[in-house]
């Protein structure tokens, strides 16, 4: 199993998101920036919890797009995680064009950057669609590292049969790969990034996923439940008596 942190930076974002009114919409159509921030989210608290020594980067879109956008990305260094132990890191590619507009596009796939092993996996569900994109994000981080990565476009990758499935696939694909290959692996294991062959059910991951913000909705009412709560025992008037003020203390 690959060693040390997982990391995951999209916390305030997503509590912002989950206590306001997520609408079923947000899965229904092109899952966008924000559910991708809310599904690393459930994968690092939900999925990962069990294993603590993996050293797995789920890095948020925001920061991939700024990877691609940033000409001196050294300078992105402060904003980021720590990468010195990481083994790997899954980066979500979008085709945006406008850096003023970085939840703007058409299509996202998953880059899979092995930096134990110098390869940088690209799954794009409408292949080669985000084939300069890809390669764009794994020359940035290469560059970030100072690691050279060898880039992997996998013809292989399954394919989405709609033009807006693109965003389930790579929440899809990187829990496959996340929990189904990289986590369940030993350390001398040699393990197969390829998708070949691999059946997504984008309707039924549709379905998990309407769970999965359904779930973060309700969480984030009982926990302004709870704070609303409080603040309304805080203004409760006390029970004790009154006590005199300092002036009037004699001296």
């Amino acid at each position: 199993m690959p060693q040390a942190m997982i990391c995951c930076t999209s916390d305030t974002i997503v509590g912002n998101l989950v206590l306001g009114r997520v609408r079923a919409e947000l899965v229904y159509a092109s899952l966008g920036q924000r559910f991708r921030l809310i599904y690393c989210r459930y994968l690092e608290h939900e999925k990962l919890k069990d294993f603590p020594k993996a050293n797995i980067v789920l890095l948020r879109p925001s920061m991939s797009f700024l990877l691609m956008k940033t000409r001196d990305v050294l300078s992105l260094e402060s904003a980021l995680p720590d990468f010195s132990k990481t083994t790997h890191i899954f980066l979500p590619v979008n085709d945006c064009r406008d850096v003023n507009t970085p939840e703007g596009g058409s299509h996202w796939s998953l880059l899979l950057v092995s930096l134990i092993d110098g390869v940088a996996f690209h799954y794009d569900s409408m292949y080669p669609a985000n084939k300069q994109e890809g390669m764009l994000l794994a020359h940035k981080i290469s560059e970030l590292l100072g690691k050279p990565l060898k880039f992997v476009n996998l013809a292989d990758s399954p394919q989405q049969n709609n033009s807006s499935d693109c965003g389930v696939f790579v929440c899809l694909l990187m829990q496959h790969l996340l929990i189904g290959r990289l986590l369940k692996a030993h350390a001398q294991d040699k393990v197969s990034m390829s998708m070949s062959g691999k059946n997504v059910d984008a309707k039924g991951g549709r379905t998990e996923m309407l769970r999965i913000i359904e779930a973060f909705r309700k969480e984030g009412e009982r926990r302004r439940s709870r704070s609303v709560s409080r603040t309304r025992d805080k203004h409760k008037p006390s029970r004790s008596p009154p006590r005199i003020g300092d002036e009037q203390t004699p001296g």
